[in-house]
């Protein structure tokens, strides 16, 4: 009876222990939730711009390198590939704010055009250039705010960046398991294969801005 009992309880403690482990390791296999996914995208946007404002000397540090973690990974990743981008088309990731002719002492007006800029990036489509495309706009955007003395609507831009994610690219980012899946991107090495996407979307940005632009002026 005594042995009987041991081996009761030596059971229920592997079952509770194999549930615990399972259960450990479907956080880890699950797909990252909306929220999840919204909060990192906005965790990168204020990366990406601490890292121009940095570039330009007018605030923000230099992005640290090697740092532990998925998101910091991911991070890298988005930076790089927003070099590359802006090194290719430099005169459309400059000045902004000029480009799309809006003044930007006005939180509404900024989120407007960045919401019009993103939704005339992703109408035809989303890809990983595009989306390196919208967080090189929201940089360069950033710079002129902060240069022009309104440092406050940095914090609208990131919002901006997590809303249009939310009611955008949450679905597709899920599909692909994450932000992580950007990673990938830098696997093949061969300088052609990234330069054609990048310089795809550097040419579509260009376009998107001038569309906006007379979307902007209508809207007036």
């Amino acid at each position: 009876m005594g042995s009987r009992s041991v081996r009761q309880k030596g059971m229920e403690m592997l079952r509770r222990s194999s549930v615990f482990a399972a259960e450990v390791m479907e956080v880890f296999d699950r797909s990252p939730t909306d929220k999840e996914l919204v909060s990192q995208s906005k965790a990168l946007c204020k990366d990406y711009i601490n890292s121009r404002l940095h570039r330009a000397e007018i605030g923000g540090s230099k992005p640290e390198q090697g740092s532990g973690g998925t998101l910091a990974e991911v991070s890298s990743v988005l930076l790089w590939l927003g070099d590359e981008l802006e090194y290719l088309r430099p005169n459309v990731y400059r000045n902004v704010a000029r480009q799309l002719n809006i003044s930007i002492s006005s939180e509404s007006i900024v989120s407007d055009a960045f919401l019009a800029v993103a939704a005339e990036i992703f109408s035809t489509g989303v890809t990983w250039g595009k989306i390196v495309s919208l967080y090189a706009v929201a940089g360069a955007l950033a710079v002129d705010c902060v240069r022009q003395g309104y440092p406050a609507m940095v914090h609208t831009i990131v919002d901006c960046m997590g809303e249009f994610v939310r009611k955008s690219l949450v679905s597709w980012l899920k599909r692909r398991g994450g932000w992580v899946d950007i990673t990938k991107c830098v696997v093949n090495t061969d300088p052609s294969f990234r330069s054609h996407w990048l310089v795809a979307a550097a040419c579509a940005c260009g376009h998107f801005l001038k569309a906006v632009v007379f979307y902007l002026l209508r809207e007036k």
